[in-house]
């Protein structure tokens, strides 16, 4: 009986097993979801297919791949006094980007000024002896050439002149010797006005939240075409541990016209020029003015013509005589200059800045006070090459 039993059993179990086992049975589909448990247990999907972007990100991959080629690091070795008065080199680094083939590369005047030996490396890490063609201080600018023998990647310069704020912008560079950084942000300001190292203002620069740092400085500031709309040149920031300033989201860079312009007087007459009008000048308002006859809104006072100067051809006068001001000598009778370009003159350091825009051989529009009344002169500057 209990043989019968156990053959029993195992014929039933021996019948199971063979229908489960078949795919085709409907016993087996039945029963699959109870027992395929792989599944349950197997690790993460990996998906094959290849990464994808957001449109945004995508055009600031396809920017960096080709703006990266053209943007150079700068090292500017200096000789500075030691601690017993000798001189030993001291090297700075900044950065700069190729605008043509031939290996010419635009970057800050504080970059080069005072280098005893520039040197020039590429995205590829090769490094060259630079020299410097010509610098435009007022506007912080400079261009150096390479020698590479061979034709270079290169930037394509776009226009500054039409920027919104809010637009996308980035921003490519070395800062702390991070080579090749990128950053990007928007242009959060247009026109503002900063001092540079060297005491001039600089006029009309972009302000941007892209993060700049230093060592970004020369690098382009580009726009989502890759077009350079800006050299990056200065920031508002705070101390890092290395004693340098941080970026705080607020950077400046100077508007790519302005190469432009240097670029076209190099190209015109082989060097960079400063403009040279031949004036001195004071600043009157208020109630001095009202004491001397002129408007109580006041301008900048001609104290001197130079002989022979464009402001002298163009017919501007100086004083006809003396008085003194709070133990202070004044010249008074001359031309009092009210507006420069068609804007009034609002600051002592108007006129400085309205040339710091200009270059030799540009007409400046100048609004006099002169005789009970008020006349225009217009007046071509010269021009004094830039000392290297």
């Amino acid at each position: 009986m209990r043989s019968r039993t156990l053959l029993l059993t195992v014929t039933i179990v021996a019948g199971f097993y063979y229908l489960i086992s078949q795919p085709s049975s409907s016993l087996a589909r039945l029963l699959r979801p109870f027992t395929t448990v792989a599944g349950s247990w197997s690790g993460p999907v990996t998906a094959n297919s290849a990464p994808t972007y957001t449109p945004d990100e995508q055009n600031n991959i396809d920017i960096y791949k080709s703006a990266r080629q053209a943007t150079v690091n700068i090292t500017s070795t200096v000789l500075r006094e030691g601690w017993f008065f000798q001189l030993v080199p001291s090297q700075g680094t900044g950065s700069g980007f190729i605008i043509n083939e031939q290996g010419e590369i635009v970057t800050n005047n504080h970059v080069v000024n005072g280098s005893r030996e520039l040197t020039v490396t590429l995205s590829d890490h090769k490094k060259f002896k630079a020299v410097i063609k010509g610098i435009d201080p007022a506007n912080d600018l400079a261009l150096i050439k390479i020698e590479a023998n061979r034709k270079l990647p290169f930037l394509h310069l776009g226009e500054s002149d039409n920027l919104q704020v809010g637009q996308k912008v980035l921003a490519i560079g070395n800062p702390f010797a991070l080579e090749g950084t990128l950053t990007t942000g928007i242009v959060s300001s247009l026109g503002r006005s900063l001092k540079s190292e060297n005491g001039n203002t600089l006029e009309d620069m972009i302000q941007t939240d892209a993060a700049i740092n230093p060592g970004n400085s020369g690098g382009p500031l580009l726009d989502s075409h890759g077009n350079v709309i800006g050299i990056n040149t200065a920031i508002f920031g705070s101390q890092t541990e290395m004693g340098e300033a941080g970026s705080i989201g607020i950077g400046f860079a100077m508007p790519v016209n302005r190469v432009k312009a240097m670029l076209d007087e190099y190209r015109k007459s082989g060097h960079i020029s400063r403009p040279v009008l031949g004036v001195q000048v004071v600043p009157v308002s208020g109630d001095l003015a009202q004491e001397l006859g002129l408007p109580e809104e006041g301008g900048l006072l001609i104290q001197r013509v130079e002989s022979g100067s464009p402001a002298d051809e163009a017919g501007l006068r100086g004083p006809t005589r003396g008085v003194i001001v709070g133990n202070y000598p004044l010249g008074i009778g001359g031309d009092l200059i009210i507006a420069i370009d068609g804007t009034p003159v609002a600051s002592s350091d108007a006129l400085q800045r309205a040339l710091n825009r200009k270059h030799g051989g540009d007409v400046i529009e100048l609004t006099v006070f002169r005789g009970k009344r008020t006349l225009t002169v217009k007046v071509t500057l010269g021009s004094a090459p830039q000392r290297l």
